[in-house]
């Protein structure tokens, strides 16, 4: 008697496609930048919803370190992972065949559009659920294995709540991980202040602070700091880290 194969879902693709036109669509909302008025949800809103659904397509040249941030969490079967500020919930497909032998794994955002996409890419996984909350104040309902945000903690003004969030909810030796632009120590004070007045255009706002204050939250495993080509603007390089860490498995390590 035969054994039917593992069938998995298919991959989730975009209606729009990429190329050099859907890039100029989504370069023009980059150009336009992010509202300045109304709460944090709905500026999210307004800036992502004309382009969700070329998202994907252009920020995969753009965010760099994603495939080797997930590598590095080394998810295992059986596990419970949260990502905070999923997005479009790409983080599927990076994770790919391992998804179905997760006990869960949540997908945690505020924006609603960027969250369409996500439930569309999710479609068919029994273990994947897609919760739209504001990752400040979401908690899970029983402590989790692991906990990433690939190029999200930069979109939260509140960044510090997300970092104590995410500790809170990790089991004694669970894993953080996170992928994001930074300021870097070592760079000059006017190139991190061209950087940092770029990308707050579009709501990303770039910190000095988000590296030091995870080396000091959580034992590290694995940090680097990089740099990521701009799509269409040759020679030009945007600093981001990855870091990986545990939370300590004794309470009261990290003070």
């Amino acid at each position: 008697m035969s054994v039917p194969a593992v069938q998995y879902p298919k991959a989730f693709s975009s209606k729009q496609g990429s190329g050099f036109f859907a890039d100029v669509r989504t370069l023009w909302r980059l150009f336009l930048g992010q509202p300045r008025k109304g709460s944090h949800a709905q500026r999210l809103q307004a800036f992502y919803s004309p382009q969700a659904e070329r998202y994907d397509s252009f920020r995969a040249r753009l965010l760099h370190g994603r495939q080797d941030l997930i590598d590095r969490l080394a998810i295992a079967p059986g596990e419970y992972i949260v990502e905070l500020g999923c997005g479009t919930g790409s983080s599927l497909d990076r994770i790919s065949s391992q998804v179905c032998d997760l006990a869960r794994i949540d997908l945690v955002d505020l924006c609603p559009a960027l969250l369409e996409q996500a439930r569309k890419r999710a479609t068919g996984y029994q273990t994947v659920r897609v919760i739209e909350a504001d990752a400040t104040l979401w908690k899970p309902d029983q402590p989790v294995d692991g906990v990433f945000l690939s190029y999200a903690l930069t979109m939260i003004p509140q960044w510090p709540e997300v970092l104590s969030s995410a500790y809170a909810m990790l089991k004694p030796g669970g894993r953080l991980g996170i992928v994001d632009f930074h300021l870097p120590a070592s760079g000059n004070r006017f190139a991190n202040a061209v950087w940092k007045a770029w990308f707050s255009h579009d709501g990303v706002h770039l910190s000095a602070e988000h590296l030091p204050r995870l080396q000091q939250m959580f034992a590290e495993n694995f940090c680097s700091e990089r740099r990521a080509h701009i799509p269409y603007l040759s020679g030009l390089c945007a600093p981001y880290y990855l870091f990986v860490g545990k939370k300590h498995s004794v309470q009261g390590d990290a003070e």
